[in-house]
Parts: C-alpha cells; sequence; structure tokens
C-alpha cells in the first residue's frame, strides 16, 4: 500500500529541544493503514515503512498519534537539510507500508 500526500512539518511539543519533526498522515489512509496492520504492528503500535520527500528516500517506522488517530512520519535532519524543509513548511510525501 502506498499514500502519497501533502502534509505540515511540525515539532514535537513534549522534545522540543531534541528536534523532533513530524509529518501527519491522512485520518482516513491511518484507518486503512490500522485495518491492514492488524495484529503486524511493533512496538508503541508502530509499522514499517519506506518514506520518500523528494529526492531523499528513507526507511523508518510511522507511529500512532498524530490527532484524530492519523499515524505520524518522524522526518529526519538529514531529510530535512537536504530538502530545504523547516517546521511550518509542507512537504509531498510518500509511504509505502512494509509488511
Amino acid at each position: 500500500m502506498n499514500v502519497d500526500f501533502e502534509s505540515e512539518l511540525w515539532l514535537w511539543e513534549a522534545r522540543k529541544t531534541e528536534s523532533w519533526v513530524f509529518v501527519s498522515l491522512p485520518v482516513g489512509a491511518s484507518d486503512v493503514i490500522r485495518e491492514r496492520t492488524e495484529g503486524l504492528r511493533r512496538g508503541f503500535g508502530s509499522v514499517r515503512v519506506k518514506a520518500s520527500i523528494g529526492t531523499s528516500h528513507w526507511m523508518t517506522s510511522i507511529f500512532p498519534g498524530g490527532g484524530e488517530g492519523a499515524y505520524v512520519l518522524p522526518v529526519k535532519k538529514a531529510v530535512r537539510q537536504a530538502q530545504k524543509l523547516d517546521v511550518g513548511d509542507v512537504a509531498t510525501v510518500s509511504v509505502e507500508l512494509i509488511l
């Protein structure tokens, strides 16, 4: 399953000093992911994915907790720097589930 979407980068309020930056997946897609990964989720309800923003591609996990039932994708500093993105910018994101 692939999910392509646009989302604003946001800073995790609980860890402001550590610069944890995320994008939220669409709620509808998150609901489908939740259904498809029942029994396959890992720690904290995470799901393994291949993620892409611009020319950056990486393997990571998405996590529940983006409000209204959305999964969230962490966007590491190297990706933000390579794509010239900062908190508040809107990114075009692609996520592919690894099942």
